[in-house]
């Protein structure tokens, strides 16, 4: 039942074309060397939480093109650079769109995925 709750739900992000809106991210005022001090490198596997289901305790996350976290690859959530949980990645993909069960914490959309 949870597995096809999940490819619904891909079924559904693919066929919507994963529409939304990022949030502004404010500027340092400082010098340009503070603001990319603390942004992760470009080889750093990084997405976004697209669609949390915290019945189901699961998460949909989007990567860039290119990038794909492992199966069962373990994945910290951050929130405005704050640790926020932790999730597990399942296996069940679908174009840059990967399905991973919770572990700790309380997903949000739009909160950031690292392999840390």
């Amino acid at each position: 039942m949870r597995v096809l709750l999940a490819m619904v739900i891909l079924s559904a992000l693919v066929a919507s074309g994963c529409v939304r809106k990022k949030a502004a991210q404010p500027r340092d005022a400082g010098s340009a060397r503070a603001g990319t001090a603390a942004a992760p490198s470009k080889t750093a596997l990084a997405g976004d939480v697209s669609t949390v289901n915290l019945v189901a305790r699961f998460v949909v996350l989007s990567f860039p093109l290119g990038q794909m976290p492992a199966i069962d690859q373990p994945l910290n959530l951050y929130r405005r650079g704050s640790k926020v949980g932790e999730v597990k990645v399942t296996g069940q993909q679908r174009g840059r769109n990967v399905i991973a069960d919770i572990v700790t914490g309380s997903p949000e959309v739009g909160d950031e995925a690292r392999a840390d």
